[in-house]
């Protein structure tokens, strides 16, 4: 085996030597002489083709496992560079949403129901058989109301004839989903259709930046409140009912005080000195998610009630702000709008007396969480809003305030403010809480909210 590395031109010399000089001591006879020869040459060159066909058979394995490194090291490049181009996001590089079987809307002429069931292209109108005031309040808030204003039956001869496609009729069944329960009919018997009024939310009046924002006017975002501690603005807020603000979790965490003693709302300003001369509305609940992680700031949401309820007959400075439509999400890119009485600089020596406004557009939760900014840290109750460059973001003091989004001409609270890596820094965009995450608890607790606390904390919020 040691001889398969020698090279063949040592190999074929020495063959030689050694074939000529067994000749010369054989027996003299040429007989014995010849098939001497014969067989040393034979045996010599079967040595020669055996290393031939061992070369060949090397070179090609060599050849092989080069071409196989080769191919390798391609496949980890192109690793290498998914890896890389996994930065690389378009707008469109969004979890496509699963089509609705069952959409609803409200007509705004004459707010009558109606619905569309697959795989019919047609809005049906709802018969009034079977209908009751809690399939009011679904509707309502599967559309992003909180809750229901008004409900009646239509009679179907004060309608019209432009309804011609047929009706949706209720099929009422315990534990059925609000989408599993119509049928198409062609006719009511009750001869009556159903007229709903939701919960008036997301308007603002017709008005002439937080960092790199602009300064805003009274009215520009009439659901925007502050929340005082002590005298002091501490966090923003959202209306979202008359009696009920939605702020995040770690600015009422950080002050566990009584609330009727410590904490004012201020709403329908513009400026932090117009809140100081006003006496603001006194607090009477603060209700915090029980699953909130101050290390993560995941379930970061929290609700307060106030002791009086609000004043919105007449006012434009002071509005509810709608919650998402059921199962909805804003692509990404969608622009969006923040706001608040944060720092305006980072090092927090600028606190603007003016509400400051910014546009920011919302950010792709695969990007955000790629390792090019967050690295795993943004969980499913978070989204993201901002610029890979930074430049413009919210900061300290903007934290618990509105990430709105308009669709069709309504202002729906998308995001809460709640964390971010230092203010308007490249590749770390604002986080926010997720709305649609928690319609379920927000509704949850503006109906039970126990009334012996000012406080609500585990184990009372069941739901997460």
């Amino acid at each position: 085996m040691t001889r398969l590395h020698v090279t063949s031109s040592d190999l074929t010399a020495n063959g030689e030597m050694s074939l000529q000089t067994g000749c010369n001591q054989q027996d003299s006879s040429d007989e014995m002489a010849k098939v001497c020869c014969s067989f040393r040459r034979c045996t010599i060159l079967l040595c020669i083709f055996g290393l031939v066909v061992g070369a060949a058979a090397g070179i090609w394995l060599l050849v092989h496992s080069v071409i196989k490194s080769i191919t390798h090291k391609g496949s980890a490049v192109g690793d290498e560079t998914e890896k890389l181009a996994s930065c690389n996001f378009t707008e469109n590089d969004i979890t496509t949403m699963v089509p609705k079987k069952v959409s609803f809307r409200i007509s705004t002429v004459d707010f009558l129901l109606e619905v569309k069931m697959e795989p019919r292209p047609m809005w049906l109108l709802v018969c009034h058989e079977g209908w009751d005031s809690s399939l009011g309040t679904d509707i309502c808030r599967h559309l992003g109301y909180v809750r229901l204003a008004n409900h009646k039956g239509v009679n179907l001869t004060d309608v019209g004839t432009n309804y011609t496609h047929g009706f949706a009729q209720i099929i009422y069944e315990q534990k059925k989903k609000l989408e599993e329960i119509w049928q198409f009919r062609y006719s009511c018997t009750s001869g009556k259709v159903v007229a709903l009024k939701c919960y008036e939310c997301g308007t603002r009046a017709k008005v002439s930046r937080i960092i790199g924002g602009n300064s805003s006017v009274l009215g520009q975002w009439p659901w925007q409140v502050s929340l005082y501690h002590a005298g002091k603005h501490v966090c923003g807020g959202s209306i979202i009912t008359d009696q009920w603000i939605v702020t995040a979790a770690h600015c009422v965490l950080n002050y566990r005080l009584p609330p009727s003693s410590t904490w004012l709302v201020y709403a329908g300003i513009a400026t932090l000195s117009s809140a100081e001369r006003s006496s603001g509305y006194t607090v009477t609940k603060v209700v915090y998610h029980h699953s909130y992680d101050d290390r993560s700031h995941d379930y970061d949401i929290a609700l307060i009630k106030l002791l009086f309820p609000l004043n919105f007959t007449g006012k434009s400075t002071i509005r509810p702000v709608c919650l998402p439509r059921h199962n909805h999400a804003f692509p990404a890119g969608t622009h969006c709008w923040i706001s608040g009485w944060g720092y305006t600089k980072p090092d927090g020596y600028n606190t603007p007396d003016m509400l400051r406004e910014a546009v920011v557009p919302l950010i792709n939760s695969k990007k955000c969480n790629s390792s090019c900014m967050y690295n795993g840290e943004i969980t499913p109750r978070m989204l993201c809003a901002g610029y890979p460059e930074g430049r413009i973001d919210a900061c300290q003091g903007d934290s618990g305030g509105p990430l709105v989004c308009q669709e069709e001409n309504a202002w729906r609270l998308v995001g809460i403010v709640s964390w971010g890596t230092g203010c308007a820094e490249p590749n770390y965009p604002g986080v926010y809480t997720k709305v649609t995450a928690f319609l379920e608890w927000i509704y949850l607790i503006t109906e039970v909210a126990s009334e012996n606390s000012p406080w609500t904390s585990p184990p009372f919020l069941i739901n997460k």
